[in-house]
């Protein structure tokens, strides 16, 4: 018998034009005085104006912290609190990337909850209630609005999440008019940070489950069939649509069943050398799934068939073969470095990252094939 549990978001809005729906919703659930939390150049872009228009024509009081950063620092997180706490606030919503709506959901955690960061980082140690929270997606990547974690850059440079179902939003409000001006680098790196969270929640052995694999699957095959549209001709909304539901789809996947060595190995390029989140994981793709090739056979042959209909009665080597260079195909034609050197990697450096990412067992036990620190050497010298 399958025994799995599985949680989400319980409530997802998603159509063109949903932002204008705020305002009520905020009301509905008792919101008089939100704490909005995005990010400086999403709000030069001018896509936090819908929120805050939809917001106060509804008559709910708006205080606005712009001050988010990527990979977002501990620092960063608890002035964002002290700011909520100072305003009075009894709402939050986050509107952006990953990095906003993850300080979002931990904003209405601790102003609720007070409680010490060190004390909250792993897998259901965070204490409620927390605040109601609203989240909406600004980038079709993360899916951090259906996700129960929040990953911090703590005081040490490391990267830690904090993972409870007390982070799941009371919704996730999916408008694709926010991510027509996304420029091609942007959408094409989050796009395939969303294709990574597929494949990999798919190829874990530890804690895959029947809803998961269904998720990954369709997530898998919209991304394929989309992302080249989004990445070339941004303001078609349908191609955008579909991303963000994508996006959405495979953060539910990998929140219930965990990603694996892509992650792990992308980490230590977020915090050496800033590297955003999904570029980094594009730049390992390629090596971690050709290194997977003969270990994770099963997984992407069943995602071959999916993206590719005369795959059904290919045997699986040729279908994951298939699967393997079709997604590295995607990647080369993606308008972004397409090799660790060209963000400012270096020889002496593959050392210093090996060791780096092998602290990360959590994600690396997840992977189909074990990894050496030989073996960790090797594929950032590949991707060099």
């Amino acid at each position: 018998m399958n025994r799995f549990n599985f949680e989400t978001t319980p409530r997802i809005i998603c159509h063109r034009g949903a932002c204008a729906e705020l305002g009520g919703l905020a009301s509905g659930l008792g919101i008089r005085h939100v704490f909005v939390v995005t990010d400086e150049g999403l709000l030069k872009a001018g896509l936090a104006t819908a929120v805050m228009d939809a917001l106060q024509s509804a008559s709910i009081k708006v205080t606005l912290y712009s001050d988010v950063q990527a990979d977002p620092p501990e620092v960063t997180i608890l002035d964002a609190v002290e700011s909520a706490k100072s305003a009075g606030a009894d709402g939050v919503i986050g509107i952006g990337g990953g990095s906003s709506l993850d300080t979002a959901k931990l904003v209405a955690l601790l102003v609720k909850t007070p409680q010490e960061m060190s004390g909250i980082y792993g897998v259901g140690l965070a204490k409620g209630p927390r605040l109601p929270l609203i989240q909406i997606p600004t980038t079709a990547g993360t899916g951090s609005e259906v996700t129960p974690i929040s990953v911090v850059t703590t005081p040490t440079e490391e990267k830690k999440p904090v993972v409870s179902s007390l982070l799941l939003p009371d919704i996730a409000l999916l408008d694709a008019d926010l991510t027509l001006g996304l420029p091609p680098a942007v959408t094409a790196a989050t796009g395939i940070d969303a294709l990574v969270h597929a494949i990999e929640s798919l190829s874990t052995h530890l804690k895959g489950n029947p809803l998961s694999e269904a998720l990954a699957l369709t997530a898998a095959k919209m991304i394929c069939e989309n992302l080249q549209e989004a990445v070339t001709n941004g303001k078609n909304p349908e191609g955008r649509e579909q991303m963000l539901l994508a996006s959405l789809l495979a953060g539910m996947a990998f929140s219930n069943a965990s990603v694996g060595a892509v992650h792990a190995f992308a980490y230590p390029l977020g915090i050496r050398f800033h590297v955003p989140h999904g570029l980094s994981n594009s730049l390992m793709l390629p090596h971690i799934l050709r290194f997977n090739q003969e270990a994770g056979q099963a997984t992407y042959a069943k995602l071959g068939r999916t993206i590719a209909s005369d795959l059904a009665d290919v045997s699986d080597k040729l279908a994951a073969n298939t699967f393997i260079e079709t997604v590295c195909s995607l990647v080369q034609r993606m308008p972004y470095a397409q090799k660790l050197r060209d963000v400012g990697v270096t020889q002496k450096d593959i050392p210093v990252l090996a060791q780096d990412v092998m602290k990360i067992q959590r994600l690396l036990d997840h992977n189909p094939r074990p990894i050496t620190i030989e073996d960790a050497t090797a594929l950032y010298q590949q991707a060099l």
